[in-house]
């Protein structure tokens, strides 16, 4: 009776483990196919969930930047763009996305720090380097003297 009850403890325990597992990658694949489908709502809780399960995956800190910045919500698209590059420094749409943040703020400093690290790590979005030196050009002060 003692070994049922014990092979039988340890189903259980493997079960819920096994479904704990299937849950954080159903979270975020759930989450990605409703943020494909616009439902922005939902989108966001499934990427928050999938935080709560799996703390670092910095894929779901950038799609909940991306649901901010489409709500328009800049503190929150920043702190979750911030996360991203802390999980994943050489996440290039995330520090291209920062760096349109800094650049509406008036952060030149900020700006040139990350387009010097920008220009190391991108491999896709390379050309967002020109487009970033022109704007900085653009709207630096010019000296009247």
């Amino acid at each position: 009776m003692f070994v049922n009850n014990k092979f039988i403890t340890c189903l259980f325990v493997y079960f819920i483990f096994i479904s704990f597992s299937l849950a954080k990658e159903n979270y975020y694949d759930e989450a990605k196919k409703n943020f494909d489908k616009k439902e922005l709502e939902l989108s966001k809780f499934l990427f928050q969930k999938n935080i709560v399960f799996n703390p670092k995956d910095a894929k779901s800190y950038l799609y909940l930047a991306k649901i901010f910045n489409l709500e328009e919500n800049e503190k929150e698209e920043e702190k979750n763009l911030d996360t991203t590059l802390l999980l994943d420094p050489a996440n290039e749409e995330a520090m291209y996305m920062l760096i349109k943040i800094k650049l509406k703020k008036s952060n030149y400093s900020k700006v040139q720090d990350l387009k010097e690290k920008f220009a190391i790590i991108c491999k896709k979005l390379c050309e967002k380097t020109k487009e970033i030196n022109k704007t900085l050009k653009n709207i630096e002060p010019k000296n009247d003297t």
